[in-house]
């Protein structure tokens, strides 16, 4: 894990993070959204989760009420983030908070049954995004599934205009991506099958859009089957 690496802080600058909770409660329609995309995900007891860019940790203590026999972890680059993520978890024993890269995930391959993200892509430009869906793609188990909301193709002209301070406050480079409609491009890029764009949601700042994908079953089959023919 490399921690020299820089990275973009959920709302820009660091004297805004305390007020984070606060800020994407009352602008995102974040109980809404995260409730849409846990019942998505089709969660298990027995499943081990990531969540990438898990700020404050909101979406895993929800996940580890409904579903408190699950393994869960949650991952982001911003360590002062990741302490209130902590602090917030103090009596969950199922939830580990790391500090760390989406681009170099500090995971073995085929380690989590689903892998969600949510608010996070759009603060990666497009090398990044690349990187992180590949990496995403090398830890999921073969039948995994990753499961995103972030803002997507704006519903609206008025949704369009929402967004802009989303994008004066995260770059443009970051941000066209996701309004240009193109998650699902890297996940193709990827690997992944069974690509889907499901609900999406109006809010105060743009569309936030719910993302799925499945890392193919047969990946270990195939990878196997073209070693036999190498070795022979």
């Amino acid at each position: 894990m490399n921690n020299d690496k820089s990275f973009k802080r959920a709302l820009r600058f660091e004297w805004l993070t305390s007020f984070y909770d606060f800020i994407i409660k009352w602008t995102t329609r974040e109980n809404t959204f995260k409730t849409a995309l846990i019942e998505q995900a089709l969660l298990r007891p027995n499943h081990e989760i990531l969540d990438i860019g898990c700020g404050t940790g909101t979406l895993l203590l929800q996940i580890s009420k409904l579903y408190p026999q699950t393994t869960l972890y949650g991952l982001d680059a911003d360590p002062s983030i990741i302490e209130i993520a902590r602090q917030k978890n103090d009596s969950t024993n199922n939830i580990t908070f790391i500090q760390g890269f989406s681009t170099a995930l500090p995971f073995d391959s085929d380690t989590f049954d689903r892998i969600l993200s949510t608010l996070f892509f759009h603060h990666l430009d497009s090398t990044e995004k690349e990187a992180t869906f590949h990496e995403i793609f090398r830890v999921l188990k073969p039948g995994g599934e990753v499961h995103i909301a972030d803002y997507g193709p704006p519903s609206n002209l008025f949704m369009r205009a929402a967004f802009l301070p989303i994008q004066l406050l995260d770059g443009f480079e970051s941000t066209n991506g996701n309004i240009q409609g193109q998650i699902e491009r890297y996940m193709k890029g990827a690997g992944f099958e069974k690509i889907h764009k499901h609900k999406s949601f109006d809010t105060l700042f743009g569309t936030i859009s719910l993302y799925s994908a499945t890392k193919p079953i047969n990946l270990k089959i195939i990878n196997s089957t073209f070693a036999v023919k190498n070795y022979e």
